[in-house]
């Protein structure tokens, strides 16, 4: 599976004046998973090998590269001792929270500031 470019929001209008994009599922739930593993102090071996996935495909999952389907996520979150529904939520937190950031960000500008000075 390839990867996929982030849309521009509004076509025509310069990316530095376009608001940062939203994280994607995907991202925040390699993200909490990764989180997840890492508290428990496993590798990606330990936690592959109870799911039932190779290590490199969880590599991938964590780093938000392949979306995994609901049967894997929830193997996932059963190898980390937790559950769908607690781990969906704490993803849906995760995008909640990341999003209000994005909103009350200023807008980010990449050019060049100009400064005028009074002689």
């Amino acid at each position: 599976m390839g990867e996929y470019p982030r849309l521009r929001a509004v076509p025509g209008v310069p990316p530095e004046s376009e608001p940062m994009p939203e994280p994607l599922w995907r991202e925040v739930l390699g993200q909490r998973l990764r989180a997840l593993r890492r508290e428990r102090g496993d590798t990606l071996a330990d936690t592959a090998g109870r799911a039932g996935v190779s290590p490199q495909y969880l590599s991938e999952i964590e780093r938000g590269r392949k979306e995994p389907s609901s049967e894997m996520i929830a193997a996932l979150a059963g190898a980390l001792e937790t559950d769908l529904g607690g781990l969906t939520e704490q993803v849906a937190h995760e995008l909640r929270r990341q999003r209000m950031s994005v909103m009350s960000e200023p807008q980010r500008r990449t050019g060049p500031t100009v400064v005028m000075l009074a002689a």
